[in-house]
């Protein structure tokens, strides 16, 4: 069996073949040191009479790990690999830009075997979170998502008709042209379901804008999203409408949340082709 772990700030992911079956397993981060954390994981996942003979860690604090534990050897990732060929495997495509939506957002030019860090953005899920709580009373992403979907984020935002009176760029009238800047000018009361709109359209719009931005920089035509932010719904409405708009290409794959710990299993299935 070959196994891969993605240590993330909010879920840890784990990627696992045997033979030609991949499967795929989430479970929450813990307040242990990542040690304790690779120890539960495999001590969760593997035969006690036939332990892995190694495993892929990446994320987190994946460098503070030792080369062994027990008779599995770590075979430590760098999380931009990672991240670049598990969004190129899952999107089917030979390059573009890999952008990794989980706690924060990271965006790596993937080409071929080749990876490297662009850009990124502090916004991404800890930001719908941290700031739900705030503005919901909820830190629990499925309920955001939730309200989100049954909320107009215009309740609570300014549009450009309101704002500037005529379309901008390729804008339409209704898009927004502050986010929540009804709210900074008019004391009035907007419903948890238009708030939270509001907030996922803050979120996935400041994700997508960087993202067009920078795989334009790059000379990429493609963008895929990766990453648990990108599970939701909500999200995924907000980042195609973005795309829409500038006439970008965002290529939204299935099951996002497994990019970077699959990435991590590739890039180490790779190494051992090479040997």
């Amino acid at each position: 069996m070959q196994v891969a772990i993605d240590l993330g700030i909010t879920n840890i992911d784990i990627a696992m073949r045997q033979d030609a079956s991949l499967e795929c397993l989430r479970i929450s981060t813990s307040r242990q040191p990542a040690l304790e954390q690779v120890i539960s994981v495999l001590q969760q996942i593997e035969d006690p009479a036939s332990p892995a003979e190694q495993a892929a860690v990446t994320g987190g604090r994946y460098r503070s790990l030792p080369d062994h534990i027990g008779q599995t050897r770590l075979v430590k990732i760098p999380e931009v690999q990672a991240i670049g060929r598990g969004g190129l495997q899952l999107a089917g495509l030979e390059q573009a830009l890999v952008v990794s939506a989980g706690s924060g957002t990271a965006m790596v030019a993937a080409r071929g075997d080749a990876f490297t860090h662009v850009t990124g953005s502090a916004v991404g899920g800890g930001t719908l979170q941290g700031l739900g709580h705030l503005i919901l009373g909820t830190r629990d992403a499925l309920e955001i998502d939730r309200l989100a979907l049954k909320g107009d984020a215009n309740r609570a935002d300014l549009t450009l008709i309101e704002a500037v009176g005529e379309r901008v760029g390729s804008l339409p009238l209704d898009a927004n042209a502050v986010n929540f800047g009804r709210l900074a000018r008019q004391d009035i009361e907007v419903s948890p379901a238009d708030r939270a709109a509001a907030l996922v359209r803050l979120v996935g719009q400041v994700i997508a804008v960087i993202a067009i931005n920078a795989a334009r920089a790059e000379g990429l035509p493609a963008i895929v999203m990766i990453g648990h932010l990108v599970d939701l719904p909500s999200v995924r409405k907000v980042l195609s409408k973005v795309a829409g708009y500038y006439g970008a290409q965002i290529t939204q794959v299935a099951n996002p949340g497994t990019g970077t710990a699959l990435g991590a299993l590739l890039q180490m299935e790779a190494m051992q082709s090479m040997l």
